[in-house]
């Protein structure tokens, strides 16, 4: 397949790209999700509970990630965006049950906004299955 080639992900089970990037990439057998935000898939709505949030945010990410041909445990690096450090706890017990043993490398900063006025976006760096 040649994975020196950039190829660009997209899948249906993961939010749409709203810009001018893809849903994710893959190079040299490295994933990369674009950020996510915490966009229900059933229901099309974005989440704003921190805790489910952060939930459906990860569930877009790792479709993403699977699309490109990784898993949960080929994930390496996740950067979490909040809109209020206050919800550091609730995302932090979220994010702990959804990985449950496996622990990437993580970043997680405050910033001034998100789009949509979400609570959350996160992305990951996966190295391919």
């Amino acid at each position: 397949e040649g994975d020196l080639l950039t190829k660009f992900i997209s899948t249906d089970k993961a939010p749409a790209a709203i810009g001018p990037y893809s849903q994710g990439t893959r190079k040299n057998g490295f994933i990369f999700s674009s950020g996510q935000l915490p966009i229900d898939m059933e229901t099309k709505e974005l989440v704003s509970d921190p805790a489910a949030a952060t939930t459906a945010s990860l569930n877009n990410v790792l479709t993403i990630v699977k699309a490109g041909g990784g898993s949960l445990e080929s994930i390496v690096k996740v950067n979490v965006f909040v809109k209020d450090i206050n919800d550091f706890d609730a995302i932090n017990g979220a994010y702990t049950a959804f990985f449950g043993e496996h622990k990437p490398a993580r970043s997680l900063v405050q910033v001034a906004a998100l789009p949509k006025d979400a609570v959350i976006e996160i992305e990951a760096i996966a190295v391919k299955d």
